[in-house]
């Protein structure tokens, strides 16, 4: 019998090539369907606002005016997806915008502080607003729930009595931080601005370089990959879109806007934090399994302290970049500002439970708000029959998810 039987050798374990990689690609759409679902409902998203308001949604300009129009979501969704990461919730940040953005404005009209200064000022006090919440909820141990709740009383009270009504006059140059372009310093090119052309290369060639780069350093270290086809799809569809986003600032009035540079770059540091740091991988486990982070050392009461000062920080730049965009402080700015960070950050993919969460998948959400509000602002729809547009796609986002887990168990 065993002169008749011959065993065949195993094949040796490698990466599967492109063509029998249809099962393991299939496999993996299907474990990352929530990430690639809202990028293709934000595409389809934008085509359908794109035919309902004739084209207008894509205008050059308004382009611009969606990145500015948005970008304290931008900001503030960032910090929220890492307190949903940990297993808390943050209430607060629209009333702390206020305060903040009112003591801001206080310095520079009443106190002639430099603009600049007052800037710097006003998000190292988000970041002691964050050291108070952070104390309560880390080393106190009260609910993040309840200690926000409770900040977002007390921020917005203290905000009416700083601001009282209006705090104007301030600065072209402060405005600028969200209404305003980047100099044309390299000219034109035909109609296009030739900085933000450069600036859409050197987008494309970064991401183009760090996505090869990342994968080539996980294949080294025998480390699971995504197939092959869906890296070169996802690369290819980001590309395309950096290109046409950059053609279209590059033909708008002013070019790249600049709070468009500031939040890129907020993105970028947050996206290595949360991918390529210790801190970053304890988030994910206290948010993942608690019991499991503390007995593997993380030190919890830390983590979460510096969770909220983060919180706290990005609170600051957000009330910086509403306060140049409005042109003066009011006390009832950020009214909502939470429910948007906090949809945005759900939108994008952030699991209810914690552990689970992307800044990418943030600026995502973000995004689908803002084309929401704009498309639905274009056809003059009701701010009211807009909030509740919003609070059903915030439903069906969250259902997707949950269903999404059941299916995968």
């Amino acid at each position: 019998m065993s002169a008749s039987t011959t065993l065949e050798p195993p094949p040796p374990a490698t990466e599967p090539s492109s063509k029998n990689n249809s099962g393991s690609l299939s496999a993996y759409l299907g474990q990352n369907l929530r990430q690639y679902g809202m990028m293709a409902a934000l595409v389809v998203i934008v085509v359908l606002f794109q035919f309902t308001t004739d084209g207008k949604l894509l205008y050059p300009n308004n382009i611009a005016a969606l990145i500015q129009q948005n970008a304290y979501v931008l900001v503030l969704a960032i910090g929220m997806v890492m307190v949903i990461v940990a297993g808390h919730i943050d209430l607060s940040v629209g009333s702390v915008v206020a305060f903040i953005g009112g003591i801001c404005a206080l310095l520079i009209s009443d106190h002639n502080v430099p603009w600049l200064l007052a800037v710097v000022i006003s998000i190292m006090i988000g970041g002691l607003v964050g050291c108070w919440q952070g104390f309560w909820i880390a080393y106190v141990g009260i609910p993040a729930f309840i200690v926000t709740l409770g900040g977002m009383l007390l921020f917005r009270g203290l905000a009416i009595v700083l601001v009282g009504t209006t705090v104007a006059g301030l600065p072209t140059s402060f405005n600028d931080i969200s209404n305003g372009s980047l100099p044309n310093a390299l000219g034109f090119l035909g109609d296009l601005d030739g900085l933000t052309l450069v600036i859409g290369v050197v987008a494309i060639a970064g991401l183009a370089f760090s996505q090869i780069r990342a994968r080539r350093s996980l294949l080294r270290n025998d480390l699971r990959v995504e197939p092959f086809a869906a890296f070169v799809a996802k690369l290819a569809i980001s590309v395309a879109v950096i290109a046409y986003i950059t053609y279209l600032l590059a033909e708008s009035a002013g070019g790249t806007p600049i709070v468009l540079i500031i939040v890129g770059v907020l993105v970028l540091l947050y996206t290595f934090v949360m991918n390529n740091t210790v801190f970053g991988r304890h988030i994910y486990a206290m948010g993942g399994n608690l019991p499991a982070a503390m007995l593997s050392g993380v030190k919890t009461k830390r983590v979460n302290f510096m969770i909220f000062v983060n919180m706290g920080l990005l609170a600051g730049v957000a009330a910086v970049v509403t306060t140049s965009r409005a042109g003066a402080a009011v006390a009832a700015a950020g009214q909502n500002f939470e429910l948007d960070a906090i949809a945005a950050a759900f939108i994008g993919g952030t699991a209810v439970s914690g552990g689970i969460g992307k800044v990418t998948g943030a600026i995502i959400g973000a995004f689908i708000m803002g084309v929401l509000n704009m498309g639905l602002s274009i056809m003059n729809v009701d701010p009211a029959w807009q909030m509740a547009v919003k609070g059903l796609v915030l439903i069906v986002a969250v259902a997707f998810d949950i269903l999404n887990k059941r299916r995968a168990k």
